[in-house]
């Protein structure tokens, strides 16, 4: 909609039904071009303040047609973009969607229309949820902290039964390891630990008793006090 993200930003321009079909077709072409340079997963990401995102809080929306009003009006980008996307993609590799659980403001996106959600995109053929929070509204309150969003993924795994990927200040590897061992979560995403420390996951093994593949190149870089490491 016609709504600023706050009172210094410029308004943007509603979308026109022509213009969100084409976006939906969008989203198919960028899956076919990513499928046909190898790519084996495939993420559509509907959140942070990002205009999937801003179709489903309606501290964004304010449509008065097909794609605003109701909680079923305000999936239905999502869910036609999932449908696109699934359509051209081989069967054998994985399709999800990463939302903001809550936006983090009263009267907006929150856990129990993302719970809602994550059942009609399972009910679609949806592999897996990936979920994050926030990024749509300056007024939003969330407090990051350790495992701060763990607990969105835990309901949503829960009450859908659809594979969910955790993140949010999960830094350390036992850490991780505790919310996949738990239940909580069924995997981890690591994003800005990994860009402090491109090597994370070796670290990672090597404190929690695992291997990890590498080429042969870098075999001999394994630290004296550790063994079997890499995988021959």
């Amino acid at each position: 909609s016609a709504l600023p993200y706050d009172d210094n930003e410029t308004a943007p321009t509603a979308m026109s039904a022509q213009q969100i079909a084409d976006v939906v077709a969008a989203f198919a072409n960028a899956a076919q071009r990513a499928d046909r340079i190898g790519f084996d997963v495939f993420e559509i990401h509907a959140a942070h303040g990002y205009l999937l995102h801003q179709f489903l809080s309606p501290l964004s929306n304010a449509r008065d047609d097909r794609y605003g009003g109701d909680l079923n009006n305000r999936m239905r980008l999502v869910l036609e973009v999932f449908r696109a996307v699934r359509e051209v993609i081989p069967a054998h590799k994985a399709v999800g969607v990463r939302i903001s659980a809550t936006d983090g403001v009263e009267g907006g996106w929150d856990l129990e229309q993302s719970v809602a959600l994550s059942h009609a995109l399972h009910a679609a053929g949806c592999d897996f949820m990936h979920v994050s929070s926030g990024g749509l509204s300056p007024a939003q309150r969330i407090q990051p902290g350790p495992n701060y969003q763990v607990s969105y993924a835990e309901r949503i795994k829960r009450e859908v039964g659809i594979t969910t990927i955790a993140v949010g200040l999960i830094t350390e590897a036992e850490q991780a390891e505790a919310i996949v061992a738990t239940g909580q979560a069924d995997a981890i995403g690591i994003a800005r630990a990994v860009l402090y420390n491109p090597r994370w996951p070796w670290h990672a093994a090597a404190r929690l008793g695992a291997q990890v593949s590498t080429p042969p190149q870098f075999w001999r870089s394994e630290p004296h006090h550790i063994k079997n490491l890499f995988q021959h």
